[in-house]
């Protein structure tokens, strides 16, 4: 018999006298059995009951030193004899005065420190130059063959980027690093100017006396001024092409002094290795080709039925007609398409045109201000197409070409970034409104590129000049 305490099913505990008896069974089954306030009850017990897994030996006591004579302290030697000491908890501090009606403040807390008002200022002051430089540079790439391509890449790599993040500041790619080169080469130019003042002044002493000594000595000027600006110019660089670089004299005394501390080759190597990937050039070049690809796959029989229609058969006025409003309806869904290849990375999205007709129910105003931006912008390049603009001038045109398209394609951007963050399209009224515009300026802008044939100099070819969509520079004589 054993008296047992268990729990109630309401949660107080009772006692029970409870019995234990055999099964009479085969197997090793015993029954409890228990007479409780709630009557008698039956347990069956464990069927297979098993010893716990033995204790692991307790490690013998670790080797005390003998301490003999005077040698042993006082506490070693009444250790054994004494109990340890009962460790009584700490006592609790004194309660903190009450600050109620008291001048006790809380300390401050720790402001972080963040960029003062000069640096915030040479820092924008910096960002906008190097926009300035990033624009120069596309519009010098756009004026070289084959380079086209990084130029366009690159246009529309930010206008994907906006489109991906929503965001305008994520299509200024670079702004910082084309600062740092565009600073360089300004200042190398400027370091030039003694260099070319040598020059005029060693030419008009060879003119006035030729071989005489005063040209000779011009001309050792010269030669010895040249080898001075190129060597200011390779330090400067070599410490990292800052204005501050530029202007120090003591250039050869820095490099020293880092080659001599060591891993200076190695960090440079580092440093230009790093600057050259971050630009990233075979991307924008291979994404360059497949806008190209994208746009002209579009344009060439609208464009090539809008040229018959400057045919003398009969019905070339017909095919005119057709290839201007085939052109026209293109026209509003390609520079979509194209940040649709800059957005997934994926070339068939180039002819997608069922989600950019889902992303204008989305955002209809969004995408017919892009539209309407994006095709009255690229209007005043043509009137560059009236005269042959000379091989050294290209870059102008190209300047303003960017000047203008740039802004339009972070525009496209920023309406495809508005349609990716809605899920249902927009009420009826937003769509029916939306269209309104986009038709007509995309008619305007066909009209004009159809009259461009007759103010060009190059005639019909220069239908195929579609710089706002193919590559920037929209002149065959180059």
């Amino acid at each position: 018999m054993l008296r047992v305490m268990t729990p109630q099913p309401c949660g107080r505990p009772y006692f029970g006298w409870f019995a234990i008896r055999s099964s009479r069974s085969e197997r090793d089954e015993y029954v409890i059995y228990g007479e409780t306030e709630f009557g008698i009850v039956g347990i069956l017990s464990m069927r297979d009951p098993f010893e716990p897994p033995p204790l692991p030996a307790v490690p013998p006591p670790l080797p005390v030193p003998a301490r003999t004579g005077s040698l042993a302290p006082s506490w070693s030697r009444t250790q054994q004899s004494d109990p340890e000491p009962i460790a009584y908890p700490p006592p609790y501090p004194p309660p903190l005065p009450d600050s109620v009606g008291s001048d006790a403040t809380p300390p401050p807390l720790p402001v972080r420190r963040g960029r003062s008002d000069t640096r915030t200022l040479f820092a924008g002051i910096e960002w906008l130059f190097g926009l300035a430089c990033a624009i120069v540079g596309l519009a010098f790439l756009a004026s070289i063959p084959v380079l086209q391509f990084l130029s366009l890449g690159y246009l529309l790599e930010s206008g994907g980027r906006v489109a991906r993040n929503g965001r305008f500041r994520d299509g200024f790619i670079g702004i910082r690093i084309a600062a740092r080169l565009g600073g360089i080469v300004l200042a190398s130019w400027l370091c030039l100017l003694p260099v070319r003042f040598l020059a005029d002044m060693a030419h008009s002493a060879n003119i006035i006396d030729p071989g005489g000594a005063a040209a000779a000595q011009w001309r050792i000027g010269l030669f010895s001024g040249m080898i001075a600006v190129l060597l200011h110019i390779t330090l400067a660089c070599a410490l990292g092409g800052k204005l501050r670089h530029f202007i120090s004299p003591f250039n050869v005394i820095w490099v020293i002094v880092r080659l001599f501390r060591g891993g200076y080759y190695t960090q440079a190597r580092d440093a230009v290795w790093d600057v050259t990937m971050s630009l990233r050039l075979p991307h924008y070049f291979w994404l360059g080709i497949r806008g190209f690809i994208v746009a002209f796959a579009w344009l060439f029989l609208p464009v090539s039925f809008l040229a018959m229609g400057h045919g003398n058969f009969a019905i070339a006025p017909l095919f005119g007609f057709m290839g201007a409003l085939w052109l026209s309806l293109v026209l509003l869904y390609l520079p979509f398409l194209q940040l649709r290849v800059a957005s997934t990375g994926r070339m068939r999205e180039g002819f997608n045109v069922r989600e950019v007709r889902r992303d204008f129910r989305k955002a209809p105003w969004a995408h017919a201000f892009a539209t309407v931006i994006t095709l009255l912008f690229a209007i005043p390049l043509y009137l560059f197409k009236i005269e042959i603009v000379p091989q050294e001038a290209a870059w102008l045109p190209g300047l303003i070409f960017i000047s203008f398209i740039f802004p339009a394609r972070l525009m496209a951007g920023k309406a495809m970034g508005r349609a990716g963050r809605r899920r249902e399209p927009r009420h009826w009224f937003f769509r029916l409104t939306g269209r309104l515009p986009i038709f007509p300026v995309a008619v305007f802008y066909v009209t004009i590129v159809f009259f461009t044939q007759y103010t060009s100099w190059n005639g019909v070819w220069s239908l195929y000049e579609q710089h706002a969509f193919l590559l920037p520079v929209p002149f065959f004589g180059m």
